[in-house]
């Protein structure tokens, strides 16, 4: 039955490409494509690319086209990568106070990141002005502002609540309010494998890569959809948190902060070390803790995360290599500055204030002759010439 309704569901899938995939639809119509072949061909398919999909249809055999397919595929997660690596890397905040002490601000921040700021000025300015005016309007007089603010004041008054409320409560996320949530859509099999067609977006339909979904997913609310064989939503299960409140506390109680060697920052997220989507237990033994940071470097950046028989974790590098334990830093027993000093005297180097200061007395910096004086091999070439 399961196969049945997964086959089903493929069918469908199928159906709904070739919708926007004349070419194929004909070339099935016509016989001069498997079904195979076409079922293959539309998890990859774009009106843009159809053609040339096409002409690869008709020159393979149906393992040629599961094998194109699959490496079209990860050429297409490699440049989802790096657009989603190029947009983390431009992410910006830029404050400067003017000339008159208005602090101006300017940035630019990842989808799913900037989808959390926008909900959360939602509630910060629902809090202010929805919450704040009067139930009946045959009350009387009270305290409102002679002038409605503008919704650019209004956005201006949430932030600020959001700035006080965070400092506040010691900048600790704690368990977000459920309202005001960001939602990402995302198919189960995707979830499972982000090899896996299907879709994945943010609740505006901003597409979000399959394994920030994965990452996101990790630590939130989860709420399961059914959908009927024609995409109706048939089913709709009750709210769960991917980790109960009591598994939380003793997570934050046992890590005290990130795990990733060296961090150690105090407020961080849930980390499936094995995916629950792939059958990982929901468990203090397949949980650690990591910051948005370093949770972002295992599922987007090619870090990996183990943990040993003995219970320790072992993280690797995106080529591989363990990434060794950070040791304490040393203490130090007395006054650091005379423990400096003492060590400079025994090595007789004497620091003032002129120690650091370069000898450039403003003349302009000839880079080429730089370059023939300073670098090996410009010297051997002179030398030969």
């Amino acid at each position: 039955m399961g196969l049945d309704l997964g086959a089903a569901r493929e069918r469908v899938r199928v159906a709904r490409a070739l919708g926007t995939l004349p070419r194929l639809a004909r070339a099935l119509a016509w016989g001069e494509l498997s079904y195979a072949k076409v079922r293959a061909l539309t998890r990859v398919a774009t009106p843009e690319t159809e053609e040339r999909l096409l002409a690869v249809g008709r020159a393979g055999t149906a393992d040629h086209v599961e094998r194109i397919v699959r490496g079209w595929r990860r050429v297409d997660r490699k440049a989802e990568a790096a657009e989603a690596a190029r947009q983390h890397a431009s992410r910006a905040l830029h404050v400067y106070q003017d000339e008159g002490g208005m602090v101006t601000l300017r940035g630019r921040l990842a989808p799913e990141v900037g989808a959390v700021l926008l909900q959360a000025l939602a509630a910060a300015r629902e809090t202010l002005y929805q919450r704040a005016r009067p139930q009946d309007s045959d009350a009387g007089p009270v305290d409102v502002p002679a002038e409605t603010a503008t919704m650019a004041q209004q956005q201006a008054d949430a932030l600020a609540l959001l700035a006080e409320t965070a400092l506040h409560h010691g900048i600790d996320p704690g368990a977000p309010a459920e309202r005001y949530q960001v939602v990402v859509h995302v198919d189960a099999p995707v979830l499972a494998d982000p090899d896996e067609p299907g879709q994945s977006v943010l609740e505006d339909g901003a597409h979000v890569p399959a394994e920030t979904s994965r990452r996101l997913a990790c630590d939130a609310s989860r709420v399961v959809m059914r959908h009927a064989r024609d995409g109706r939503v048939v089913e709709v299960a009750a709210r769960t948190r991917t980790i109960p409140p009591a598994l939380r506390r003793a997570l934050h109680h046992r890590d005290r902060g990130c795990r990733f060697p060296g961090c150690g920052l105090r407020f961080g997220q849930g980390h499936h070390i094995r995916h629950w989507a792939q059958g990982g237990p929901t468990t203090l033994s397949n949980l650690a803790t990591l910051c948005r940071r370093h949770h972002r470097a295992v599922h987007e950046e090619g870090y990996q995360l183990d943990r040993e028989p003995d219970g320790a974790l072992r993280f690797r590098r995106p080529d591989g290599h363990v990434l060794p334990e950070v040791p304490p830093p040393a203490e130090v027993s007395g006054d650091p500055g005379k423990l400096l000093r003492a060590r400079h005297d025994e090595e007789g180097l004497v620091v003032h204030a002129r120690t650091a200061m370069p000898g450039w007395l403003g003349e302009r910096l000839d880079v080429g002759w730089a370059i023939d004086v300073l670098h090996p091999l410009a010297r051997e070439t002179n030398a030969r010439g």
